[in-house]
């Protein structure tokens, strides 16, 4: 199996594609100046491109909000299963 892909900050691929745009070489060139695959600095290039419209579209931060967002629903339920197995066993020592 391969490597796991590292996961990079918004601001890191932000800088990254201002990066690329400001020096105008080739992905190839400004991934391994910053230790990126080409293919995922091609990836945030693109995405920077089609989220143009305003700030708060931003792909990259939409992305990280969406998965912090995950998580904290995932921290929910776990935390709800916990209190409602509590209330039953509480309830059934009450009996």
């Amino acid at each position: 199996m391969g490597h796991p892909s590292p996961n990079y900050s918004a601001e890191f691929k932000q800088q990254a594609v201002r990066l690329y745009r400001e020096r105008g070489g080739t992905y190839a060139e400004t991934a391994r100046e910053l230790g990126v695959d080409p293919g995922s600095l091609s990836d945030w290039v693109k995405k920077a491109d089609t989220a143009q419209a305003s700030p708060e579209d931003d792909p990259f931060k939409v992305a990280e909000e969406n998965r912090r967002l995950r998580r904290e629903v995932e921290r929910l339920r776990r935390e709800n299963e916990v209190l409602l197995k509590a209330s039953a066993f509480f309830a059934s020592r009450q009996l």
